[in-house]
């Protein structure tokens, strides 16, 4: 596969060939499905927590005596059939969400993903950033030039750029990530891939 390198200015500068096993492959729509579904069950906390009858305050006492009334007994006030009762079955801290994909799948998911950028054309490759200072302006100027619409654009470098990071910092739908961490959700949450040329052949040597 052969696609067009341009300059931070929209020149096209050259044309390099990409590896079509990771750029070029057909797309696993399960892999991909399971990859997110993981990817978005790991950030869950599990940070709720209801009580239960041992832990809700009161209902020590017996409500009344266990024959007699023509009620149901009772033990508790507390008990879960009770208004302010415990709850019986409710989310705790201890619950794991973690939801476990193979290496495989998820390097097969990466690639249908980037494959499907490739192929609908929002994959566009620059030789490299240059500012010498962060510049929300300039940055700006760099998605006109490359004719990038104003909608949400993931901009992957091969190590942190500070100065590329803090000039897109301010615009919205514009995200900036180092190709270590690139990720399934942030590929497909994304209309336009930007990214180096220096990224995409690290992408290479990873996923070939």
């Amino acid at each position: 596969m052969k696609i067009k390198v341009f300059d931070i200015t929209g020149k096209t500068v050259k044309e390099i060939e990409i590896a079509s096993s990771v750029f070029g492959i057909k797309p696993h729509k399960q892999a991909m499905f399971d990859t997110v579904v993981s990817q978005q069950a790991a950030l869950r906390q599990g940070t709720r927590k209801v009580k239960t009858r041992g832990e809700v305050r009161g209902g020590g006492k017996k409500p009344w005596r266990q024959k007699g009334t023509g009620r149901a007994r009772q033990g508790s006030i507390r008990a879960p059939q009770w208004r302010g009762g415990g709850v019986v079955f409710g989310p705790t801290p201890n619950i794991n969400y973690k939801k476990m994909v193979n290496k495989k799948v998820r390097q097969l998911a990466i690639k249908s993903a980037l494959s499907i950028k490739a192929k609908e054309v929002n994959l566009i490759i620059v030789d490299q950033f240059k500012f010498a200072k962060p510049s929300t302006k300039g940055f700006i100027k760099l998605r006109k030039d490359l004719s990038i619409n104003e909608n949400k654009t993931l901009v992957v470098t091969l190590e942190d750029d500070f100065n590329v990071a803090k000039s897109s910092s301010n615009i919205q739908g514009v995200k900036t990530i180092d190709v270590i961490k690139l990720n399934l959700f942030d590929i497909m949450n994304a209309k336009t891939l930007l990214i180096t040329e220096d990224a995409v052949r690290h992408i290479e040597e990873v996923y070939a």
